[in-house]
């Protein structure tokens, strides 16, 4: 079983030869700048300020390495889709993620997460693509789940499967990084990938 207490920050990657390559199991994390990708991250380790928590979106721009337990990494990705980057930045950060999804063996889970509460963007349905084109085990995290009617939750998930084009075996799982709501979910998830 992973010690999540046991986590600390390795290194930001701008270039491949920063990649870790011990082959230890990484854990990649997906999201557009504002959905809480750092939140969620910091709510599944029950650490409040570990993944930075930026007050403007967009600040991720590197890989961010941090390893649990000395058994596996977790993977932060810079945020996408957000206006405010140059052009120039956007390029670079999709030309190091490019590098990063076709380095062989990186990716041993993917996590994406978007916002239950819309639609999921054109990015998203870029990034997902990403993921389902290496192959390797995916899931979708539904972050702010919290702040949906009950009612809307099975429409909000059926929404997200459809829009990104999911087939069955990847999960859509209802998260809240705020109240807690499926990191054992999550966390079995990532348990199972990592041990297996």
């Amino acid at each position: 079983m992973l010690n999540l207490h046991n986590a600390e920050f390795i290194r930001s990657a701008v270039r491949r030869s920063d990649f870790p390559n011990d082959a230890l199991p990484q854990i990649v994390f997906a999201g557009k700048s504002n959905v809480g990708k750092s939140s969620t991250i910091n709510k599944l380790l029950n650490r409040k300020n570990f993944a930075r928590v930026g007050n403007e979106p967009g600040k991720t721009i590197h890989i961010n390495f941090f390893c649990i337990d000395k058994k596996a990494y977790f993977v932060d990705l810079p945020g996408y889709g957000y206006a405010k980057v140059s052009k120039k930045e956007r390029e670079r950060w999709g030309a190091l993620m490019e590098e990063y999804f076709a380095t062989e063996g990186a990716i041993t889970l993917g996590l994406q997460i978007v916002d239950a509460r819309h639609k999921p963007t054109a990015d998203d349905v870029v990034m997902a693509d990403w993921f389902l084109q290496t192959g390797m085990p995916f899931a979708v995290i539904a972050n702010k789940h919290d702040k949906l009617k009950k009612s809307a939750v099975e429409d909000s998930m059926n929404t997200i499967r459809t829009t990104l084009h999911l087939p069955e075996t990847v999960p859509v799982i209802p998260f809240s990084a705020v109240k807690g709501t499926g990191r054992d979910t999550v966390l079995e998830l990532i348990f199972d990938h990592v041990e297996a």
